[in-house]
């Protein structure tokens, strides 16, 4: 563990998982010219999404129980192949049913991805770098946005239509040819046969995995911050700020790339965070939840367009919900045994993907709805239209928050009966501030030395319990 051997195979799953969100995102970058090639509605624009979304949500459990039955390399590399044949197939689609057909596989195979290469994460290295891996993990794989933004783009509007998705299907081979060739399961190699767990062990270890309060939280967790992003990013943020806010097209391109390199820049120390106070992980998604709840009522209730520099806190605010979604993941982790971290993984990645594609499809619906009953003038994507539509958010958001709340007291109540208290926030904080006080009198008294750390560290982690289990608790 931890060789330079792991980090060969964790750089390999990171390169498959960025192809895999470049693939995801291209058409967040793509909706225009969709609209023209398949003389596509408002609704029949966000299907495209949609649908995608909808097989990559119904595919997560399946895929979880998979990764854990046959292992990661064999679902990384044949995902990549499924997105490459969804990419070849969008290439030649002159049609809305023919592209939808393209997206689905596009969705098959990016299901099978993200949740496989975090499940390499705990085999491949120690449990004190897991928190922050799974982080860099799901904010490196992000640069993939980047691609759609930029790359994907220019062949896009320079080349045309059919060049743009063929570049993304060779992306897409070259990703499953790595995998299949490098990526190992485990560090060494099996002396004997592996037995399988068959079909009923699968079947009870999901029903395990979903009945663990702990992957419950961590679904909703999911499910509360990382759809505000997804909806942005994947399909209505490009029209929103071009078409509703009057951007060009060069100042909407900056902003979405802005979005993936807070998220990167964020990750590692919302992951670092996390790891120092597993205890607060629940708060941490619920202040993320209410920033972004925040940011949103600012830019829809701003009379006229909104200046550009509330929107740019609009996708800074959205962009901490990747690195916040993340935390799920490590709920899932710390909540069940290893054998069926892929199985809760996966019913935690259904979480964010289902509001995603509910709020995109409603959003579009509403469009089409307004644009049809004359509001919008005549103009699909005009900025009334758009507040009333994206404020379908707010419920999802709340449904989120509120989800967590409850869920996050059945923890804390199973929790007190094992002996883990979690204090209220409050006592925690002055817990902090008294510990930090006496570290700094006892410092100046000479009593410690400065480069122990000894008391800056308890202070540091004051209020995360009692201690007891504290890395792997709420």
């Amino acid at each position: 563990m931890d060789s330079k051997r792991a980090w060969a195979i964790w750089g390999i799953g990171v390169f498959a998982y960025l192809i895999a969100v470049t693939q995801r995102t291209s058409f967040g970058v793509a909706g225009l010219e969709a609209t023209a090639r398949f003389h596509a509605t408002a609704s029949a624009l966000s299907a495209f999404t949609v649908i995608q979304l909808l097989v990559y949500a119904v595919l997560q459990v399946p895929v979880g129980v998979l990764v854990d039955r046959f292992g990661p390399r064999v679902m990384i590399a044949a995902g990549a192949a499924l997105m490459t044949i969804g990419q070849l197939q969008l290439a030649a689609a002159g049609s809305v049913p023919a592209g939808v057909v393209g997206r689905v596989f596009v969705g098959a195979g990016d299901a099978m991805t993200f949740i496989s290469v975090i499940r390499l994460i705990p085999v491949w290295f120690p449990s004190r770098r897991v928190p922050l891996l799974t982080q860099l993990t799901g904010q490196l794989g992000q640069f993939g946005q980047l691609i759609s933004i930029a790359p994907f783009a220019i062949v896009l509007h320079g080349w045309g239509w059919s060049p743009a998705f063929l570049g993304l299907a060779a992306l897409g081979l070259l990703a499953c040819v790595l995998s299949a060739a490098i990526l190992r399961n485990t560090p060494e190699t099996p002396s004997g046969p592996v037995v399988q767990p068959g079909i009923r062990e699968s079947a009870a270890d999901l029903a395990k995995a979903w009945k663990q309060p702990g992957t419950q939280l961590g679904m909703w967790s999911h499910f509360a911050t990382q759809f505000a992003g997804n909806v942005f990013v994947m399909t209505w943020g490009y029209p929103f700020l071009v078409s509703g806010q009057g951007l060009d097209p060069a100042e909407a391109s900056v902003l979405l790339s802005l979005f993936v390199v807070v998220g990167i820049i964020c990750g590692p120390l919302l992951g670092g965070w996390v790891g120092r106070h597993p205890m607060r992980r629940s708060t941490m998604v619920l202040a993320v939840t209410f920033t972004i709840t925040a940011a949103w009522l600012a830019v829809i209730l701003y009379p006229g367009a909104a200046p550009l520099w509330l929107l740019v806190l609009l996708v800074l605010a959205l962009a901490l919900g990747g690195p916040a979604s993340m935390i799920g993941f490590d709920f899932a982790r710390t909540f069940n045994p290893s054998h069926r971290i892929g199985t809760a993984s996966g019913i935690v990645n259904v979480g964010g993907f289902c509001a995603a594609l509910v709020t995109m499809y409603v959003v579009g619906l509403v469009l089409d709805l307004l644009n049809t009953n004359g509001f919008s003038g005549g103009h699909l994507y005009s900025l009334d239209s758009f507040r009333i539509a994206l404020s379908f958010q707010f419920i999802v958001l709340a449904v989120g928050a509120l989800a967590v709340m409850r869920v996050r007291a059945k923890v804390r109540r199973r929790m007190a009966l094992s002996g883990e208290l979690v204090p209220p926030l409050r006592e925690a904080l002055a817990d902090n501030r008294r510990r930090r006080a006496q570290y700094r009198a006892e410092l100046r008294a000479g009593r410690i030395s400065a480069g122990t750390g000894e008391g800056e560290g308890e202070g540091a982690d004051a209020g995360t319990g009692t201690g007891k289990g504290g890395s792997s608790r709420e």
